[in-house]
């Protein structure tokens, strides 16, 4: 599982480089519309991220769809864990931090920070290594890597080198203009070597962030250690998928490699199935939605993927024991 804030700003350079109809078109492949869900704290297994880049590749013969996008990604994109990264007070505080707290930006995953003879290596070890499509993510990853050390770096900083773990392309050059610097393929892991006397510089004043401790990430997001079992994973994807306003069996099962009937053997091993966990789901961000905004229940149910208003209210009575215009209601005569 990764956030899908590892994707934010890939759909509109998407659009605008080829077309809404690619756009859609990798949408369907992902059977998720990324673009309405990018900037939400929610997870989508890595297959889904594969998925959506492999159709891009695909519809447009584009075979370095990272590196395209590599000089527009940002660290700064990555939700609540970006702004606890960027909160660091130098570069090296701030890789620390990645490393030491990953695990709630996706599973899997790894970051380090070595210096060797003055020199420092930023790494990354990506879950998705294997993928077909992992050409195009290691090039992201690079970005964005570059993006945080030259939150801290003074301007027209360029590092001394990066290392991909892929087997170098026929358009190697490429790479070398993009990044503005020697890289070296077939390498162990993504990596970004400078001189480690950047680790210590600040970040400047007028780009602070605010002040942002592990506890607020824990609460922004879903401690890793849940999304450690089979239903927290399930759990995690509905979650991302109410989000998104359509919930599928179909889709979850695709997003996790596994047919449905195997999914809904699963969850009935566990005393549940997809329709119960989604409505409890769903529940759960109605009660949000109810509490933490003005919407109607008209749109609330539209939101929420319903068919109809009438659908969402039975639905949420059954959760709850309240039709959602009551339980609204209990919720002002609390507050006076």
């Amino acid at each position: 599982m990764i956030s899908v804030t590892a994707l934010a700003r890939v759909p509109a350079l998407v659009r605008h480089s080829f077309g809404e109809t690619v756009l859609r078109q990798a949408n369907r492949a992902a059977m998720l519309d990324i673009e309405l869900i990018e900037d939400r704290d929610c997870f989508i297994p890595h297959a889904t991220m594969c998925d959506f880049l492999s159709e891009i590749e695909r519809r447009t013969k584009e075979e370095h769809i990272g590196l395209m996008v590599a000089p527009y990604l940002t660290f700064e994109a990555y939700g609540c864990w970006g702004d606890y990264v960027l909160a660091g007070d130098t570069l090296g505080d701030a890789i620390r931090r990645a490393a030491s707290t990953i695990g709630f930006h996706s599973c899997g995953e790894a970051i380090a920070l070595s210096v060797e003879e003055g020199m420092a290596r930023f790494a990354y070890f990506s879950a998705a290594r294997r993928s077909p499509a992992y050409l195009h993510i290691a090039a992201g990853a690079a970005g964005v890597m570059l993006d945080l050390c030259r939150s801290f770096a003074p301007p027209g900083w360029h590092p001394v080198r990066i290392e991909l773990d892929i087997a170098r392309p026929r358009a190697a050059l490429s790479f070398e203009e993009t990044f503005g610097c020697p890289v070296v393929f077939d390498a162990p892991a993504v990596a970004i070597w400078f001189r480690a006397s950047l680790l210590g510089v600040r970040r400047p004043l007028s780009s602070r962030r605010r002040l942002m401790t592990v506890d607020d990430l824990a609460r922004a997001r879903l401690d890793p250690a849940s999304r450690g079992d089979l239903i927290g994973v399930v759990s995690a994807q509905v979650w991302t998928q109410v989000l998104a306003g359509t919930v599928s069996l179909d889709a979850a099962a695709h997003a996790l490699a596994l047919s449905t009937r195997t999914l809904q053997r699963v969850l009935q091993v566990h005393g549940t199935d997809f329709r119960s966990l989604g409505n409890v789901i769903r529940a759960k961000r109605a009660t949000e939605l109810l509490r933490g905004t003005n919407a109607t229940v008209t749109d609330i149910a539209s939101e929420l993927g319903y068919s109809a208003p009438a659908n969402f209210a039975r639905a949420f009575r059954k959760a709850t024991g309240l039709a959602p215009e009551e339980f609204r209601r209990g919720l002002k005569r609390s507050a006076l």
